[in-house]
């Protein structure tokens, strides 16, 4: 009796239902090719435009994608399955303090830059320094070309640096005294440092178009554009092209902040002044680049000389939530220091 009333509940449908099947996990994609949609042909066009990681899509725009001839319905799936893969979705605000988690510093070699910036250069992020010609901004650099192939216990990322040079101030002196002087060996440390001269605007943003194979094999942790805006300043003269500047330096940016947030690394750029005659009272100079580049840097340091000697002031302009402030250090024949006191002593007479 009990089995034929379980048959009629059976036929009946009144039965418990089944539990529903789990949702499959995401797949992870390695190469562009295999996401569904992406043949040889079509991955052959991607990379010639500078595609070349998974990454790269997740970030892209359809607008981006059909400049390679891939047609808009077929750019928004490749875009989703990348991203679906890589899982770039909405998140709560307590996920993302998790994922937030994630975040590195690099160390700068002065303690008292690395308190102005909150323990250091935010992974992520873009970090602005600008200042007048001379002041230490490339110096600053070479220093976190070395610091961040330290391990992440001694402030480094354990990574190596791109370094991309736009008006030929990239020493490898630099880089040997700075690696000796923290017990490095030099050849080593330069091997890790992937170095690009770019002549002209076209050609810095091409490099970077096709950085992210570049930084995937080499497991970059640092982007370095020193300067940003060198050659846009010589190349857009006038009122007349100051819109399509400054619509270049936008996407250029973007795609900066696009790289140093897939990889997760660092992304640093120096930037040249002007002069502001008009201003009495206030600052005498302000960065090359205008709103553009002042709203897309998410963090500003501008960099001053002292009344003489080797002594630095780097002030912090803005941050997404750090504090202004100001901090004092030193550049010597090993780097960037922090200052004693005998140095404060000469620096106040």
């Amino acid at each position: 009796m009990a089995t034929n009333e379980l048959l009629q509940e059976e036929a009946s449908g009144s039965s418990v239902p089944e539990r529903a099947e789990e949702p499959a996990a995401k797949k992870k994609y390695e190469l562009i090719e295999d996401i569904p949609g992406v043949g040889p042909a079509t991955a052959e066009k991607l990379r010639e435009k500078g595609f070349h990681t998974v990454e790269s899509l997740a970030t892209a725009t359809i607008r981006e994608l059909t400049q390679t001839g891939v047609n808009e319905k077929q750019a928004a799936k490749v875009i989703a399955e990348a991203r679906d893969s890589l899982a770039l979705n909405f998140v709560r605000a307590d996920e993302l303090i998790k994922m937030r988690q994630n975040v590195r510093r690099l160390s700068t070699g002065s303690k008292q830059l690395d308190e102005l910036l909150g323990g250091g250069l935010e992974t992520q992020t873009i970090t602005e320094f600008y200042g007048e010609y001379g002041v230490g901004k490339s110096i600053l650099c070479h220093q976190l070309a070395v610091n961040v192939q330290l391990p992440e216990d001694k402030g480094g990322l354990n990574g190596a640096a791109l370094y991309i040079d736009t008006e030929n101030t990239f020493r490898p002196e630099w880089i040997v005294r700075m690696a000796t002087a923290i017990g490095l060996d030099p050849s080593q440390i330069a091997k890790n440092i992937i170095y690009a001269e770019a002549f002209n605007s076209d050609h810095q943003v091409l490099l970077l178009e096709k950085a992210d194979q570049v930084i995937q094999e080499n497991s970059v942790k640092l982007i370095i554009l020193d300067s940003l805006t060198s050659h846009f300043r010589s190349e857009y003269l006038g009122r007349e092209m100051l819109a399509e500047r400054q619509q270049k330096l936008n996407s250029h940016l973007h795609r900066l902040v696009r790289l140093a947030r897939a990889f997760n690394a660092c992304a640093v750029v120096t930037n040249q002044v002007m002069a502001r005659p008009d201003q009495f009272f206030a600052m005498a100079v302000e960065a090359v680049g205008g709103h553009i580049v002042s709203h897309t840097s998410h963090t500003r340091a501008f960099l001053r000389r002292t009344a003489g000697g080797p002594v630095r002031i780097c002030r912090l302009v803005s941050s997404p939530y750090l504090p202004e402030g100001e901090r004092i250090f030193k550049i010597t024949e090993e780097g960037i220091r922090d200052i004693t006191e005998e140095d404060e002593i000469k620096r106040k007479r």
